[in-house]
């Protein structure tokens, strides 16, 4: 049997300040951090005691704090995989959002979407994302290890799950899975049927717990 959680990252600093994301090296909020300890948390109290989990994160600053507030709890230390980063936004990254909106091209309602060009200088196509994702995910699936843990970004995670369920990378173009920030997605695969499952996607529960702390504080 094997589960993967997937963690998106929580609040971070380019949330606030309206700039674009990305490869932008934005940190974790002091909400953000709250959140980071209550994925934690969450997590812990769904993987059994003693079990071996596997610990992979993008290597952005805002994720890799998250991986590392998981990792504390858990005794494991981060693999970072640059591969597991956001989409890049290329010469938009870390501008204010509303140039990035001005500029943007959306792709076709039908026709060539994997490869479409947004209009904005140095940004990633969908393809090479889902690319990068997808090579990443076969070598942390080729893993025995039956918890895996990934901390990714809202955007990479379509591709994680898509990848997960062996969608065909030709087949992505219009696919989109939807999970918040400082969200935890289940996948699972039995080892009968051999079943990949999505358990949940972009659960959020565990964040009311960080939210009462900080309106305590």
């Amino acid at each position: 049997m094997r589960t993967i959680y997937v963690v998106t990252h929580p609040e971070a600093t380019h949330h606030i300040e309206r700039v674009v994301g990305g490869w932008h090296d934005s940190q974790l909020t002091p909400a953000g951090l709250s959140a980071a300890a209550a994925i934690a948390q969450a997590l812990r109290a769904q993987i059994p005691d003693g079990a071996k989990v596997e610990l992979f994160s993008s290597d952005l600053q805002r994720t890799r704090q998250t991986a590392e507030k998981v990792g504390e709890l858990f005794g494991v230390t981060p693999i970072l995989d640059r591969r597991l980063r956001e989409k890049s936004y290329g010469e938009a990254e870390g501008r204010p959002q509303e140039w990035l909106d001005q500029r943007f091209i959306p792709p076709p309602a039908a026709g060539e979407r994997l490869e479409h060009d947004e209009g904005v200088e140095g940004a990633e196509t969908k393809a090479a994302l889902a690319q990068r994702i997808y090579a990443a995910m076969d070598e942390i699936l080729q893993r025995p290890c039956e918890h895996q843990i990934i901390v990714t970004h809202g955007g990479s995670l379509t591709f994680v799950v898509a990848s997960w369920i062996k969608m065909p990378i030709k087949a992505v173009g219009h696919a989109y899975f939807r999970a918040p920030s400082g969200s935890i997605t289940t996948l699972h695969e039995d080892d009968f049927y051999y079943n990949r499952q999505v358990v949940n996607l972009g659960d959020t529960r565990h964040l009311d717990s960080a939210k009462a702390g900080l309106t305590s504080t």
